[in-house]
């Protein structure tokens, strides 16, 4: 459907967070411009070598690029063009940083009253903490999700760029209601979101305990409170399950498992037992799944009516029945002759998935078919008697 197909977007991103929120609007079906530097691009681009790395192509798909660098007059009257055209404009600079670009609220709001200015920042755009370089592990641990992470008996950094990812998310959400309320009032609006403030939210059942249990929660808190568990199966491949709280799971369980012992066994009878002593449960069960293939247990599982899966690698997910059934993978061509391959846009419209998606560009590639239609938009304009010009 490309719901947001009337929607134009300017992005002066780097790495992850403007990236992300321009592609989940991309996604959408917004015109998403990503306006880079010329020669090197967004410096995602060079993290595995030349300028399209796996990093850059996560979150830069559906969009055009043109590489214009501010600091020269010429491309800094294009940009100023383009966003005179722009519903949207999305950057993640240090505060301070736009508007010695010459591209802060103030100058492109005097060129476009009703335009959505977004402004993703490390740590905020006021207070001791605003200028301090930040990365998806700083956001991490400034917003105490970082614990929840990490092993406690040996600290290290595990898992994605989940405060990157997070905080695009919520960008590209507020940007959504800010468009919601324009086309209410014609207004334009400023958008700031922090890493830090994204995350704090992102984590918020971990800061509800604190402050209404007194609870301060571990990397394992949750996952025995749901009963959740992963277990190396005799093939050495994992498989997840997840009993929450309905009885009728646990008994799945040692039925499936052949272990109906455990019922009477009085560290198990009942919930709060079982979530007292889940570590002798693991080391109870670990070795019995240690006995049979996955294959074996996803069937044993299957019969038994439990929540479960199989702990797939990326190579695997896509290719399991559920998903092929539900087209998340799709393959398009790619911008160097190449198929590439992604994960299409996770909602549908009216029963039918978003699956149109174009690969990411190549620097600059959209250059001249942007120019083209910012001289046509001069052409209209010029030839519209000046009372009544509009675009």
């Amino acid at each position: 459907m490309k719901i947001l197909n009337h929607i134009r977007v300017i992005e002066l991103g780097t790495y992850i967070t403007g990236p992300a929120a321009a592609m989940h609007l991309a996604d959408l079906g917004a015109d998403v411009i990503k306006v880079e530097l010329p020669g090197t691009g967004d410096p995602f681009r060079a993290f595995k070598g030349g300028l399209y790395s796996p990093h850059y192509q996560t979150y830069n798909r559906n969009k055009r690029s043109i590489a214009l660098d501010t600091k020269s007059e010429s491309d800094h009257a294009t940009l100023l063009e383009l966003i005179a055209t722009a519903d949207v404009f999305i950057q993640n600079f240090r505060p301070g940083v736009a508007e010695k670009l010459g591209v802060g609220e103030a100058a492109l709001r005097a060129i476009n009253p009703g335009l959505i200015y977004c402004a993703i920042s490390g740590f905020g755009t006021s207070g001791p903490a605003m200028h301090r370089p930040t990365f998806d592990t700083v956001a991490q641990a400034a917003s105490g999700y970082l614990r929840l992470l990490t092993p406690p008996d040996s600290p290290r950094v595990i898992g994605p760029a989940i405060a990157d990812a997070v905080t695009g998310q919520y960008a590209a959400m507020a940007v959504l209601a800010a468009l919601t309320e324009r086309a209410s009032s014609g207004l334009g609006h400023r958008v700031d979101i922090s890493m830090l403030e994204a995350m704090c939210h992102f984590n918020l059942d971990s800061f509800t305990h604190y402050y209404s249990a007194d609870q301060v929660m571990g990397p394992l808190s949750r996952p025995s409170v749901s009963q959740s568990y992963v277990f190396a199966c005799a093939d050495k491949t994992w498989i997840a399950i997840h009993l929450s709280s309905p009885v009728k799971f646990w008994d799945g369980l040692v039925d499936a498992t052949g272990l109906t012992y455990l019922r009477d066994d009085p560290r198990f009878a009942e919930r709060a037992a079982r979530i007292e002593h889940q570590d002798d449960l693991i080391a109870i069960l670990t070795p019995v799944f240690a006995t049979r293939s996955r294959t074996d247990w996803c069937a044993a599982f299957e019969a038994a009516g439990l929540p479960y899966s199989p702990a797939y690698d990326s190579n695997e997910a896509l290719e399991d029945p559920q998903a092929r059934h539900l087209g998340i993978k799709v393959e398009v061509p790619g911008v160097m002759g190449e198929t590439f391959t992604t994960v299409r846009a996770p909602y549908s419209f009216d029963g039918e998935p978003e699956t149109g998606v174009t690969a990411p560009p190549i620097l600059n590639a959209h250059a001249d078919e942007i120019r083209r239609e910012l001289a046509a938009r001069k052409h209209r304009l010029a030839a519209v008697p000046r009372s009544d010009a509009h675009d």
